[in-house]
């Protein structure tokens, strides 16, 4: 049995160190990446039926439309996290570190000055906002309602400047360390809701402030831990913040800007229009179903993530066959993927009872639907990715920006027709759209065919 183990890790060991140096970074990290996200997974899976067991399907629903609600305002970004991954990538490719510095110094300080701003705003006008309507639930729940977003919205604040660090990680092709970031944060939130249900009775504000106060926890520590070790030659300083930059920044994070709008309204709306149609309680199976087959997109994006800055130094090197090899790879790994998805599929119904019991009920249908949306979503992302690391991303600018007003009165139509399978529906033709015109422009760029906004 030692034997085997030992050629099994000669094996693995060998299939890893072969190629390009940049293909062995990026092989380096999925599979760090696969192991950290496999214990997030695994964590948030548990997380679902203690968490539902905690409060109920309703206030589980009302939590999840307020999160998401809360995290739109990570847009307000402007596009600089997504400029900086760029910039900071390119930086380090020709070795100039001293800029390199600059642009994470000054991407801290505008963040920090806008996010403060928003936050001053938002604990001005909380007080008059009637979270029970806006949530589609019982007037009684009004003040705890306004609390809970009071906290999480607090919370979410800190973690808006304290995530560059995953940027930073990322764009120097480090995706696994700023995965791990996750998994230790769903870990502190898995034990803290344990202790809560062992100690408390269900509490919406306990729970808001246990699932955001823990990975503000973890990215304090990581970000003081990385940078007076390893990324001390990144580290933010006064000195170095150059407001010169955000020019630069902005160049391309103003376009990452309205993609990201584009993305709110795309990934973030759904929650809130369920809420809306069906009431808080029918978000719990909708999330239920869209957690189980996004272990798939998971996967897949464990795969993808080192590639938007590698594809960024391949292209400013000019490595046009290793770009190539690279996409070609990926697109068996999304064959694969559809594998899983079927697979998960048939044998959801079984996963589901196992999972949470009858807590819930999530119909074969939506399941089915879900199972068609992961295939076509990771299809487009792995052309998005391409597109994204090489700064090529004028033509995704608008058909995001199309889309995103066509989403809402489309899922809102689909949905009444429908039910919950409609809303899904709508992504998915959605997401269907974007993936052929991106896989066309991708073709035009390697094949250097690409002329006038197929080429922007």
């Amino acid at each position: 049995m030692s034997n085997q183990f030992a050629s099994l890790y000669l094996f693995i060991n060998k299939a890893i160190n072969k190629g390009h140096k940049r293909s062995v970074k990026a092989k380096k990290n999925i599979l760090a990446s696969f192991i950290i996200k496999g214990g997030s997974i695994a964590i948030g899976l548990i997380l679902v039926p203690l968490t539902i067991n905690y409060v109920n399907p309703t206030s589980y629903g009302i939590w999840l439309t307020l999160s998401s609600m809360v995290a739109w305002f990570g847009f307000f970004d402007i596009g600089f996290g997504h400029g900086l991954r760029n910039k900071l990538a390119e930086s380090i490719a020709k070795e100039e570190f001293v800029l390199a510095k600059k642009y994470v110094s000054t991407t801290y300080a505008i963040l920090s000055l806008i996010i403060g701003g928003v936050l001053v705003l938002f604990m001005g006008i909380n007080p008059f906002l009637n979270w029970a309507s806006i949530l589609n639930t019982s007037e009684a729940l009004g003040d705890e309602l306004g609390v809970v977003a009071l906290i999480v919205f607090s919370f979410f604040c800190m973690q808006f400047v304290l995530k560059l660090i995953t940027t930073v990680l990322t764009a120097n092709q480090e995706p696994a360390k700023a995965s791990f970031f996750n998994f230790l944060g769903s870990l502190f939130s898995l034990l803290v809701i344990f202790i809560l249900t062992k100690t408390t009775e269900g509490n919406l504000i306990y729970l808001g402030a246990a699932l955001s106060f823990t990975p503000v926890l973890v990215l304090t520590c990581s970000s003081v831990w990385f940078y007076t070790q390893d990324y001390k030659r990144y580290a933010p300083s006064f000195r170095q913040v150059d407001f010169s930059l955000a020019k630069d920044l902005m160049s391309l994070g103003a376009k990452f800007f309205v993609i990201q709008i584009g993305a709110l309204v795309l990934f973030s709306t759904n929650n809130v229009i369920i809420t809306q149609l069906f009431g808080p309680e029918e978000v719990t199976p909708f999330n239920i179903a869209f957690k189980l087959f996004n272990i798939v997109t998971m996967g897949f994006g464990i795969v993808v993530t080192p590639m938007w800055s590698a594809f960024t130094d391949a292209y400013v090197r000019e490595e046009f066959d290793w770009i190539k090899q690279t996409l070609a790879k990926m697109r068996k790994f999304w064959f694969l993927a559809i594998l899983g998805s079927i697979g998960i599929l048939f044998a959801s119904p079984f996963l589901y009872r196992i999972w949470v019991g009858d807590s819930v009920d999530v119909p074969f249908e939506l399941s089915v639907a879900m199972c068609l949306y992961v295939i076509v979503a990771i299809w487009q992302t792995m052309h998005v990715f391409f597109l994204n690391g090489i700064g090529k991303i004028k033509l995704q600018l608008y058909l995001v920006t199309f889309t995103a007003i066509i989403n809402i009165p489309l899922a809102i139509l689909l949905g009444r027709w429908f039910g919950l399978v409609g809303i899904t529906m709508t992504s998915t033709l959605i997401f269907g759209i974007m993936g052929i015109v991106f896989s066309i422009q991708t073709h035009k760029i390697l094949n250097k065919t690409a002329k006038n906004i197929w080429n922007e």
